[in-house]
């Protein structure tokens, strides 16, 4: 069953995985999850596949790797506020 997650709500769907967890297992886990962007969307777990990461200890450490991987436009504009918190 496919899922729609805001970028805002996503740490809801990390504390899903057991860790430490490897990027490909990661990936699996979220195949099924579209990540909602300020500007489009794309799937969790295709963009988590092409991280650099080989595996993940925490929480903290999948959301910090996402973050490294999305486009700077994936948040909005910069100093803009999605209004949501």
């Amino acid at each position: 069953m496919s899922r729609d997650v805001k970028l805002s709500r996503v740490d809801s769907v990390f504390e899903e995985l057991e860790y430490p967890i490897s990027r490909e297992a990661a990936a699996d886990e979220l195949g099924d999850v579209t990540l909602l962007l300020a500007d489009g969307e794309v799937n969790l777990g295709g963009t988590i596949a092409g991280s650099g990461s080989e595996s993940f200890e925490s929480r903290d450490d999948l959301g910090d790797e996402l973050h490294n991987v999305l486009p700077r436009r994936a948040v909005g504009e910069p100093y803009q506020s999605e209004g949501d918190g």
